[in-house]
């Protein structure tokens, strides 16, 4: 008897993924087997992002496709969560619908309709789990939901409170996956820097000794497994400032990825950000004399409800003064449930979109010139891929997906997820060029 097989759509961010990897996991230790296609799926589960309108379209664009090439679907995630009756609204035939960060759901529906064949000699899946990512790097999950109320965000309402990994749980996972050739570890979460605070920062033991469920501990035993770890969605808190030593001795890399979402108090209180009282161009100062090295990305929002031009000038100021390597910024968009719509004067849109275009412009500026400084210097990278013109790589500043690239020409030779030695000799606002050292 042939094993059932599942199609997959996994949408939004890589807390989603994750997400995603548990549930095909669960799947593959019964039996299940995960198609690529719609013609050769026996049912589609579709795991939705409802974080942004543009995403809430998309997510529901998906699910009508499914439901007409393959017409069996299973709705989870994010937009499972806020808007269940949109969903059945727009689309009636689904199967059932789920939350965010629902795998026993999303398995128990798969059971009821296509139940497991069973074979004890396909119920075997690898230590580290099912992957939806290269071999050579993973995603790893810390934690999920938030104890923050963010009026822009409704990520709470859908994924609920911090609930933290026991932090052996965490290290075991990360072991499996070294030893199954990961080279790289993305750290994620909704808050990485409250890791442990629901749990009382309990400790546990790890190879004989004992580690407490908090940021700097989870960085410090990561660092002896000798891969790149990469931290996201990490919030200015004091005690980050710890971890930036372990970054100058190279034990997790000199990356942070720091979502400020804007540099004027009055907005920032308007936002509900946590951390917003504090002087982030004076951390960001001391961050680089303990490791000059760091890169720090961050995310931006541009056109919140209230924002006058002064205040916007004065987000552009920010940048160049904090010189940040990697941004990314976003015009507000009023998504359904958020407190920040109830705020008087908001932006006109076409005000929101010329800030947008200003602000990126303004900071392809800054990362050009940053970029520019590294030509003529080596650095080890990462190969993500080998293609006809040679080897697309990533440096130490560069996360996959969001950031840039280091483009190899002719290595044609070089493997995906091996490390090596280039010296840079070109550079745009955004991507490098180099050729190996030999």
């Amino acid at each position: 008897m042939a094993n059932p097989r599942v199609g997959f759509i996994s949408l939004g961010c890589p807390k989603a993924l994750v997400d995603s990897e548990q549930i095909i996991t669960r799947l593959r230790t019964e039996g299940y087997e995960v198609s690529p296609t719609y013609q050769d799926a026996d049912l589609v589960v579709v795991n939705t992002c409802g974080f942004i309108d543009a995403a809430v379209e998309e997510s529901l664009d998906s699910i009508g496709e499914a439901l007409a090439e393959n017409g069996k679907v299973i709705v989870t995630g994010c937009l499972g969560a806020s808007k269940e009756d949109e969903i059945r609204k727009r689309h009636p035939q689904v199967l059932s619908i789920t939350g965010a960060h629902a795998t026993d759901e999303v398995v128990t529906a798969v059971h009821e309709h296509l139940p497991p064949a069973h074979n004890p000699f396909t119920h075997l899946v690898p230590p580290q789990g099912i992957k939806l990512t290269p071999d050579h790097y993973a995603y790893l999950k810390i934690s999920e939901g938030c104890n923050h109320r963010c009026s822009f965000c409704i990520i709470p309402s859908m994924r609920g409170d911090l609930v933290s990994r026991p932090i052996d749980e965490v290290l075991q996972e990360a072991e499996n996956l070294a030893k199954a050739g990961v080279k790289e570890l993305l750290i994620v979460s909704q808050d990485t820097s409250a890791y442990g605070l629901d749990l009382k920062y309990q400790p546990r033991n790890w190879k004989g000794q004992a580690y407490e469920a908090r940021l700097y501990d989870l960085a410090k035993a990561l660092g002896e497994l000798d891969i790149w770890t990469r931290m996201h969605y990490v919030y200015p808190y004091p005690h980050v400032d710890n971890i930036i030593p372990l970054m100058a001795e190279e034990k997790v890399l000199p990356y942070l990825d720091i979502p400020f979402q804007h540099a004027d108090s009055r907005l920032l209180k308007l936002m509900k950000r946590p951390a917003a009282a504090e002087n982030n161009l004076q951390r960001i100062k001391a961050w680089k004399e303990i490791c000059p090295e760091m890169t720090l990305r961050s995310t931006f929002i541009v056109g919140f409800p209230g924002e006058t031009e002064q205040e916007f000038n004065e987000l552009l100021q920010f940048l160049t003064e904090a010189q940040m390597d990697r941004v990314g910024c976003f015009a507000y968009s009023p998504v359904d449930g958020a407190t920040a719509n109830e705020l008087p004067d908001a932006v006109p849109e076409e005000i929101k979109q010329h800030r947008l275009e200003e602000f990126m412009a303004h900071q392809a500026k800054i990362s050009a010139a940053k970029l520019e400084q590294r030509i003529g210097k080596k650095e080890i990278v990462l190969v993500d891929e080998v293609v006809e013109e040679g080897a697309v790589a990533r440096s130490k500043a560069d996360a996959p997906e969001i950031d840039g690239q280091v483009f190899i020409d002719g290595a044609t030779h070089l493997k995906v997820g091996q490390f090596v030695e280039v010296q840079i000799e070109e550079a745009d606002d955004h991507d490098l060029w180099g050729h190996i050292v030999t």
